[in-house]
């Protein structure tokens, strides 16, 4: 058995001769050199065009307001909901305003970046809501059973009911304006101001 495996190897160095198993290592090393070489020319392409390495479907984050947000694909860029699909690019790739995502809004926007309003027919931007301003129209966005926001916090005045853009507060910045943002004027006779 030794002597037949030791005639076959001496058949086929013979055949191929000493340089064989070197050209084969070479022809390996060089196919594997081509190879990176393509790899880096790719990594060095999306570098140099800008594009995203990676490339996620919509994700909520929190602005630096504490409002909902988008997460642009750079994983870094964290916009108001409200700036999505609004004909301004606000991400760094501009996928705030793709096209998928902005062909049939409200329809086609994350349910994430939508509010509903009391009327059924209308919505704001999740990031619109309990924000002190009546964005709804009917104050929907603002006032339960619809939306359940805090109290008003330090800045604002809390009226019965309040005239125009504000539902149930004010800025104190309106108080003693004289002019009435309340409907039982609280906002110019109780409110302290500013």
């Amino acid at each position: 058995m030794y002597r037949t495996s030791t005639a076959l190897h001496t058949v086929l160095t013979a055949h191929c001769g000493p340089l064989c198993g070197s050209r084969r290592r070479a022809w390996l090393t060089a196919f594997l050199l081509l190879l990176l070489a393509m790899l880096t020319a790719l990594i060095a392409l999306v570098a140099i065009l800008g594009l995203p390495l990676r490339t996620p479907g919509a994700r909520v984050c929190l602005t630096p307001a504490n409002r909902t947000g988008f997460l642009c694909h750079n994983w870094r860029t964290c916009i108001p909901a409200s700036a999505v699909c609004d004909g301004i690019r606000s991400c760094p790739h501009s996928e705030d305003e793709d096209e998928h995502l902005c062909r049939d809004v409200p329809r086609s926007l994350p349910s994430f970046l939508v509010a509903p309003c009391g009327d059924p027919a209308s919505w704001i931007y999740s990031d619109q809501k309990c924000d002190g301003t009546n964005n709804c129209g009917d104050c929907s966005d603002e006032l339960s059973p619809v939306t359940v926001c805090p109290p008003c916090g330090p800045g604002w005045w809390r009226c019965t009911s309040a005239f125009f853009k504000y539902c149930s507060c004010i800025p104190r910045t309106l108080c003693r304006d004289g002019v009435q943002h309340c409907s039982d004027w609280s906002d110019e006779y109780s409110c302290p101001g500013p």
